[in-house]
């Protein structure tokens, strides 16, 4: 597949209602001209495809606006967070191509801060401690149609829920026994500023503060102040939270925050036939489905890199699907665009045999050996070639033979002129087959010497064209086929365990893949075409005497035919 324009660059990012609002702020002069920006991950788990588009989103209106990016951990619930997974996080933003330069951040880092905040929160009157139970709240909280109840420690004394905060702090009470809860209103519509929580007790060791601290501030109230404390003028996020939007404000409002960013909130990434949540991803690595969080199969991002995806092929993508303000489902059938778009400008070609059958040539002299120059890209010479060696004996690929071909069949078969691909034209007089099973053994051909180069003088058109290796000189490999890890497009949706809708061929290993001797040289995460098959990337399980190569993406689509039988 040859790439119409090699030196294709990135499209501009289009003009969404972000950068539309963004536009009018630095018209108006809101921000003084400022665009700060943030991405605040959880470091509970790895970062997916959808963590792709709010990075890209993030850096890239930084970029664009000439303004800052923070990366910033919003580590406050210790118990499901690792070092880990600060660590994978920080690696995949550089990978996709951002920096945050000196501005990494942590929740952690104002801890103090939010104590404080919430001390002046208890001492006007807009938090108390609360000892009921978390069954209790949720119970007292209300319906959409039915208002709420107020606690009966609501009307606590701004001095009796300062000492009770206190002593939260100083780990007197157990796990469970009080929260700090906001005081807004319990008939509120949104059912978000019931009186929301916005400090509870945990005694958990922390990945930076160690046990320094007994109770943790929520999500809510720590991320707006968080981007206030940073100076963050457009806090952009996901959908799912504009409803949380008025508590954002209330906080900054009920505080002496240093100023008060807005939020505008984006539709999440909705890609089919995978899922983009944190809790089902770890389900399917702790149950064993995958065989961690880079199996090439997953959408993390560590994954997609492992299967071949490139950090440009991602952000094309993300500028592809745009931001909306409307939940939309991506086919998966644009992101693999993406990638091959990419790879066919970047990656070299070369040839590959996944299931090997021998090809005799009968009128070859038996012990010749010649080299045949082959670029590495019909359209990039720079890219420069290799001698790839040609024998008597080759391998083919198993498929490209048939017994008793139909109609239109452009490969082998009895009788049948095909080109070897840069070398000569072939026509098959007969095949040897195992009398047990029935498999086809060898096939024997004959080649036509006026032919060299693939190529004949006297204009005769042949329709076929296959890849080969030497079978002398090729070398084995293992090749690892990928394909979507969902038979459904939703395999969330509906009330059937979405893992039951788990492709039982989303991974088939080929053991038996012989590969020209230019591979010798290849390294863990080399990307190649192998010629009519696909776009392979060099897995790190490689050793020097069996090489490992992951189909990152077809050379075309074949789901959708799929699909629709």
């Amino acid at each position: 597949m040859a790439a119409p324009d090699i030196e294709k660059k990135e499209s501009a990012p289009s003009r969404d209602f972000i950068r539309t609002i963004i536009d009018e702020d630095n018209r108006t002069g809101k921000w003084g001209g400022r665009v700060h920006t943030r991405f605040p991950p959880e470091p509970n788990g790895y970062l997916h495809i959808g963590h792709a588009k709010s990075i890209c989103l993030n850096f890239g209106i930084a970029k664009e606006f000439s303004g800052k990016c923070n990366l910033r951990f919003d580590d406050t619930n210790p118990s499901k967070e690792e070092v880990e997974y600060v660590d994978s996080i920080k690696e995949d933003v550089r990978w996709l191509g951002f920096s945050w330069d000196d501005r990494l951040f942590y929740a952690s880092d104002y801890f103090e801060k939010l104590y404080q905040f919430a001390e002046h929160l208890i001492t006007t009157g807009k938090a108390y401690v609360d000892d009921l139970s978390a069954e209790d709240i949720r119970a007292y909280r209300g319906t959409l149609t039915e208002p709420g109840k107020e606690s009966p420690y609501r009307n606590r004394t701004p001095e009796e829920n300062l000492d009770l905060f206190r002593r939260m702090r100083a780990g007197e009470f157990p796990d469970g026994a009080r929260v700090l809860r906001a005081k807004i209103d319990m008939a509120s519509p949104n059912i978000v500023l019931r009186d929301p929580t916005l400090y509870r007790i945990k005694h958990v060791h922390h990945h930076r503060t160690g046990e320094a601290w007994r109770i943790y501030p929520m999500y809510d109230y720590t991320h707006c102040i968080s981007d206030a404390l940073e100076g963050v003028t457009h806090s952009l996020c996901s959908l799912e939270f504009e409803n949380n939007r008025p508590l954002y404000d209330w906080v900054l409002d009920n505080i002496p925050a240093p100023c008060h960013p807005q939020q505008i909130e984006f539709a999440r990434l909705n890609l089919g036939y995978t899922v983009l949540s944190k809790r089902k991803l770890i389900q399917l690595v702790a149950e064993g489905h995958v065989s961690g969080w880079d199996d090439p199969r997953l959408p993390t991002l560590c994954g997609v890199r492992r299967r071949g995806y490139t950090p440009e092929a991602l952000r094309d993508f993300c500028d592809r699907i745009g931001i909306s303000k409307a939940d939309n489902l991506v086919d998966m059938a644009l992101l693999e665009h993406c990638l091959r778009e990419d790879l066919n400008r970047r990656a070299k070609r070369v040839m590959a045999v996944l299931r090997p059958v021998k090809l005799v040539i009968e009128n070859y002299p038996e012990n010749s050996l010649e080299h045949i120059d082959f670029p590495y890209h019909p359209e990039d010479p720079a890219m420069g070639a290799r001698p790839v060696p040609f024998t008597r004996e080759l391998f083919v690929e198993r498929d490209d033979f048939c017994e008793e071909a139909p109609k239109k069949w452009y490969r082998l078969a009895p009788g049948a002129e095909v080109r070897l691909r840069h070398a000569y034209y072939v026509t098959c007089t007969g095949f040897d087959k195992d009398p047990e099973t029935g498999e086809i053994t060898a096939i024997h051909c004959v080649h036509d010497p006026a032919t060299k180069g693939g190529w004949s003088s006297d204009g005769r058109k042949v329709r076929g064209t296959l890849h080969w290796v030497s079978a002398a000189h090729a070398l084995p490999a293992e090749v690892r086929l990928y394909d979507r890890l969902f038979t459904k497009e939703c395999p969330a949706e509906g009330p059937q365990d979405f893992k039951t809708f788990l492709n039982p061929n989303s991974l088939e290993i080929v053991p038996t893949a012989m590969i020209e001797p230019s591979l010798a040289s290849a390294k863990p995460g080399d990307v190649f075409q192998f010629e009519r098959l696909g776009y392979f990337r060099m897995d790190r399980d490689s050793t020097p005497s069996k090489p490992v190569f992951n189909r990152s993406v077809a050379l075309k689509d074949s789901w959708a035919k799929i699909a629709k039988k």
